[in-house]
């Protein structure tokens, strides 16, 4: 609960639409970690062996770095991160919109199982709750927050990741999306957030190296920012 010594700081950021408290599964700790050693990469479930690739060789590389991936446990790109992340040695945490002793997919018990042994599964909604479509674009929110960095590697244009996305833009965080061929549909995504300037580009690990260093966005920076009165509009002469 807010006050506990585990409880993430970086949650503050979402003022009144912070989660009351947490239910977690594994080394609560890795929730006191500063915001800096937190990165999300998410993605599409129906990912492309590409998106596949790619998403684990930049968990790996968090891993590596000995910062901690989270994700929320889906199948496609978020399993792939958990898997690298895993295999590499590394720290990963999964966000859940669902119970904690419920995994979800079912599929994916056995991953769940492992993240839940040597990592986290958290989740803001009670051990037995199921899954729905409300409580998957609320999780968003947390996944945004809790990380100083997401990267999206595949996602279509209805993707639910690119709410993580866009969340994490509100919050000052920063985003990073890999950008993909042109006739996938899975690109479609991310080249929208690279081309709205909402993302940088990560095309490796260097790109995504750049993107989890220092200079992080204040979020009380950007509130001054959006505080400013507008510019005066131009007036048109005939």
């Amino acid at each position: 609960m807010p006050g506990d010594g585990d409880w993430p700081t970086a949650f503050d950021d979402l003022h009144e639409v912070a989660p009351y408290l947490l239910w977690t599964r594994g080394a609560s700790s890795f929730l006191s970690r500063p915001m800096s050693d937190l990165v999300t990469i998410t993605g599409a479930r129906a990912c492309t062996s590409y998106g596949d690739n790619v998403a684990r060789e930049l968990a790996s590389s968090v891993a590596a770095d000995e910062r901690v991936v989270v994700a929320g446990g889906a199948y496609g790109i978020e399993g792939a991160a958990h898997l690298a992340a895993l295999a590499a040695g590394g720290d990963t945490i999964a966000i859940l919109a669902n119970g904690v002793d419920r995994p979800y997919p079912v599929g994916h018990r056995d991953l769940l199982d492992r993240v839940a042994d040597v990592g986290l599964l958290a989740s803001e909604v009670p051990p037995g709750a199921v899954p729905t479509r409300h409580r998957v674009i609320a999780r968003a929110r947390l996944m945004a927050a809790l990380s100083s960095a997401t990267v999206i590697v595949e996602a279509g244009g209805r993707s639910g990741s690119l709410v993580v996305a866009q969340r994490a833009a509100e919050l000052g965080r920063r985003v990073g999306a890999v950008p993909g061929p042109v006739t996938s549909a899975a690109s479609v995504g991310p080249h929208r957030l690279l081309r709205d300037g909402i993302a940088s580009l990560v095309a490796d690990t260097s790109d995504l190296a750049s993107l989890v260093g220092p200079g992080q966005v204040s979020r009380e920076r950007l509130d001054m920012e959006q505080a400013r009165p507008p510019s005066p509009a131009p007036t048109r002469t005939l």
